[in-house]
């Protein structure tokens, strides 16, 4: 579980957030949206420690990440899995060195043991018989596995992810959605999700978080979601008419 307690961020004389209070569940995938430039990847980075606060504080498990220090933050960081937008693989690292490459930087492990943990995740992610490929032998689709399987190989308690979708045709979005969800189930993460996929938030978000004008501005499930009367998140989720048309059918109208 993740805690943010008053949680404010400037650049300058900019704001970009103003007061945001709320937890993520674990064992949940909880979705974060908004329009473009509206926070989420600032929050998602003020969460995991990449960018210092303002003011307010984070709270894993109960623990503050502002009070630890150097060696706590050290051993809280190999906790979290994050794959990024660009699922940010090494180039000129084979799709089995990437894997491990968590491993040999943090893991007090011999390099069989690394070998096997690796072979484990590449499996879990339904990727066999492509270690020795560089990324740019695959698909795009197939880089976010990998990605993801590099994400777990420290089975971390927290799972960040950004844009998991990104570039990605539908079909290949859904198995992504499908492999975040059954992880987020296997390994009990606490994962946070970084999205503009419509899809994606109706097919896989147990909770739903609304960042618009600096604030948190609504959350609350998936269910709860297709419920709400709030006008913003209603005009940001359902904007188009097809999507209003989901809206009525979901709501049996």
């Amino acid at each position: 579980m993740i805690e943010v307690r008053g949680l404010w961020k400037s650049f300058g004389n900019v704001e970009v957030l103003q007061d945001i209070n709320t937890t993520f569940k674990k064992g949940k995938v909880n979705q974060v949206i908004g329009k473009s430039g509206s926070g989420k990847s600032v929050l998602a980075k003020c969460i995991v420690g990449l960018t210092p606060l303002t003011r307010g504080e984070v709270l894993y498990n109960g623990e503050s990440f502002q009070a630890m220090d150097k060696e706590r933050r050290k051993a809280l960081r190999q906790e979290i899995g994050m794959l990024f937008q660009s699922s940010a693989l090494f180039d000129s690292l084979t799709v089995l060195e990437n894997v491990m490459f968590p491993l040999r930087m943090f893991a007090t492990m011999s390099v069989p043991q690394m070998r096997e943990r690796a072979d484990f995740c590449l499996h879990r992610v339904n990727i066999m018989g492509q270690d020795k490929k560089y990324p740019a032998e695959l698909s795009g689709g197939m880089q976010k596995r990998v990605g993801i399987a590099r994400a777990i190989a420290m089975q971390p308690q927290y799972l960040f992810v950004d844009e998991p979708n990104s570039g990605l045709d539908p079909q290949t979005s859904i198995v992504i959605d499908n492999l975040i969800r059954e992880i987020t189930e296997e390994f009990n993460t606490t994962t946070l999700v970084i999205t503009h996929d419509m899809n994606s938030l109706m097919g896989i978000a147990d909770e739903v978080y609304f960042i618009h004008n600096k604030h948190l501005w609504w959350q609350g499930t998936r269910a709860e979601l297709v419920k709400s009367d709030n006008r913003e998140l209603e005009e940001f989720i359902f904007a188009g008419s097809l999507m209003r048309q989901v809206r009525k059918a979901l709501r049996g109208e």
